[in-house]
């Protein structure tokens, strides 16, 4: 089936912070058993000091996740630097049965064009840079959340040209930039090697405020976010028209059952954007919405969507 005639499908990013094993457990027992998304993606993004806290459970999570009818793909570190982070991700390119999402160009060397996924931290700004990934094996893009529509329009027909898959950040606080250092540990008086995890404290990442003490962005380790949490619930229709295939939510410890119902009853015709909006509203999560990279203002900025935005 060619991808422009593909319905459209929900995802779930992978969890790009470091909450205890116990209650990513329970987390994705939950999306199992009661979540309506088609694909979750797991797997240590950011921190490959992390990966021991959950990497004996991936198997067991995945498992479980595909036996309820999920598609599960298991994605890379989006930094390697050390030994230690090359070879773990020569382990993770060596996985076979189940899809790998590329966080980082250095495991292009260790695919040697196996089917892969391109993941939003590889950053893909043009249609060459696809074209060329796609001849390389890349199946499938997920896009940076910070493209504007006339971007992901001009790579939406690429993608079509190409026979991939296209996925677009749709909810949760969007990756802005990483970094060598852990700004993370630095704020707490402590060094990278020694940072005690001290991103664990923060399961939605740490606040970082201006000068004038306004919540400005937000801290996960290595990791800058938006301070907001992306909203374009009420987009997904036009980004359908564009070659949109897949809508991504990223997970936060905020109702994810709740946001992830409402958002597939928009995509899939279930419920209208305006109701869609009002119902996302009332579940109290208390940071900003945002969506202003998707229609070409700052991304800190909300534009009002049009009612009754109805998918086709």
């Amino acid at each position: 089936m060619a991808v422009s005639e593909m319905s459209a499908e929900l995802t779930l990013g992978p969890n790009l912070f470091h909450w205890p094993a116990e209650q990513k457990l329970d987390f994705y027992n939950r999306i199992a058993d009661e979540s309506p998304v088609g694909t979750v993606y797991l797997g240590e993004v950011i921190c490959s000091k992390r990966t021991p806290f959950f990497e004996k459970h991936l198997d067991q999570v995945a498992d479980r996740l595909e036996r309820a009818g999920k598609k599960v793909v298991f994605c890379s570190l989006s930094e390697v630097v050390i030994k230690r982070e090359r070879n773990l991700l020569r382990e993770w390119a060596e996985q076979e049965g189940r899809d790998l999402e590329v966080n980082n160009t250095a495991a292009l060397l260790y695919l040697k064009n196996k089917p892969h996924r391109i993941g939003a931290l590889l950053n893909v700004y043009n249609e060459e840079t696809m074209s060329y990934l796609a001849g390389e094996g890349a199946s499938h893009f997920a896009l940076l959340p910070e493209l504007p529509r006339s971007v992901i329009e001009v790579l939406g027909t690429r993608a079509r040209e190409l026979g991939v898959g296209l996925e677009v950040q749709v909810f949760g606080r969007a990756s802005l930039a990483l970094s060598a250092r852990c700004y993370h540990a630095r704020a707490h008086d402590r060094t990278k090697d020694n940072c005690q995890f001290v991103c664990g404290e923060d399961l939605d990442g740490m606040t970082l405020n201006t000068m004038d003490d306004q919540a400005f962005l937000a801290i996960n380790g290595i990791q800058t976010l938006t301070y907001g949490y992306l909203d374009l619930l009420a987009d997904m229709a036009d980004m359908r028209q564009i070659g949109v295939t897949h809508f991504r939510v990223m997970p936060h410890t905020c109702d994810m059952i709740a946001v992830t119902r409402l958002f597939d009853d928009v995509l899939q015709g279930r419920m209208d954007a305006e109701e869609g909006e009002a119902k996302l509203r009332e579940l109290g999560i208390e940071y900003p919405f945002i969506n202003g990279f998707y229609h070409g203002k700052a991304g800190v900025d909300w534009v009002p969507q049009r009612a009754n935005q109805m998918i086709a």
